[in-house]
Parts: C-alpha cells; structure tokens; sequence
C-alpha cells in the first residue's frame, strides 16, 4: 500500500477546500463569517463496534461524516468544514481507499462541507473513523436541546437514530450478524 502522504494527496487532497492549506500543513486556516458562531461536533466510529467490518468503505465514510452533519442539522447550524482522523489496520487497499474518499465526496457534494484536514496512522486491529466537522449558524441563533418548551410543536423526519440523508446505505449501530 501507498506511504501516508500518497494516501493523502491521491484521496484526499482533492476533497479539501483552501482553508486546508492542501493537506500540506499541520493545521487549517478558518475565518468565520462576519455575524456568525461557530459550531463544533465530532463523533468517531470503529470497525466492529459502529459498522461490520466487511460494510463497504463508501458507506463507513458516508455514515462518519453524516453523523456529524446531522449534529450540526440540529443546531441549526449551516455545514462548512471537516476534520477526518482515520485509522487504518493492515491490508486495507487503494480499492477500500478509494471508496472511502468516494463516500465522503458523496457527503460533502449534499451537504456543502468540504475537508480542511486531519490526521492517518495505523491500527493493529480495526478501522476507526473520526470527524470534528464545524458549521456556523447567525450569533445567538444556535439551537439547543433544552430549547422546545410546553406547547411547542415538534416535528420529526426520517427515521429517528438515524444520520443525515434520506437514503442512507446503512441501518446498523451495532454490528451484530
């Protein structure tokens, strides 16, 4: 398999948006909007645990990154960028690789968020995922869980528990044959 930075700049340099720097840095550059506060999410998923480990790549980085916009989705918070932790175990090929960049470019092409960078290593046993995704919604406008009060009216669409997008691939949180 490819060294660390082949893997980055074939898969995921073409991902990321400017204020990732090309993936050439050891950080990122955000300037938030004018008016506007930041929101940050970050959720982690591993092989065996969230995802069996024979599901497909595009579907595991479809599902990491979407469960993250779904957090910003409930703030109220519009999607603008992301960080991928990715851990990888041996014998993972450019094949899964390339699936796996394909299920999050699926992501970020209907949600609007682009890669602004992140980290890979290796792992002795298991894929493990791990996004902190930021998104920015009007100063003081953030919705908040203790936000709903007596009277209000709540609605609920798609299936609750479940991650952004209408037709998501995946319908398992526990990997259980």
């Amino acid at each position: 398999m490819a060294g660390e930075f082949d893997i980055i700049a074939k898969y995921f340099m073409p991902l990321a948006g400017p204020e990732g720097l090309g993936l050439a840095d050891d950080a990122a550059c955000l300037t938030p909007s004018a008016g506007k506060s930041l929101i940050v999410t970050k959720d982690m998923i591993v092989g065996g645990v969230h995802f069996l480990e024979d599901d497909p790549a595009d579907s595991i980085a479809y599902k990491a990154l979407a469960v993250n916009l779904s957090d910003l989705a409930a703030k109220g918070a519009n999607p603008r960028y992301y960080f991928l932790g990715l851990s990888l175990p041996k014998g993972v090929d450019e094949i899964w690789l390339a699936s796996f960049a394909a299920g999050l470019k699926r992501a970020q092409d209907e949600s609007g968020i682009t890669l602004a960078g992140g980290d890979t290593t290796s792992s002795p046993s298991h894929v493990t995922v791990s996004i902190t995704a930021i998104g920015d919604v009007p100063t003081g406008q953030m919705l908040r869980r203790n936000g709903a009060r007596a009277g209000d009216t709540v609605y609920v669409s798609g299936t609750l528990g479940r991650g952004f997008g209408p037709q998501m691939p995946f319908g398992r949180d526990q990997c259980e044959r």
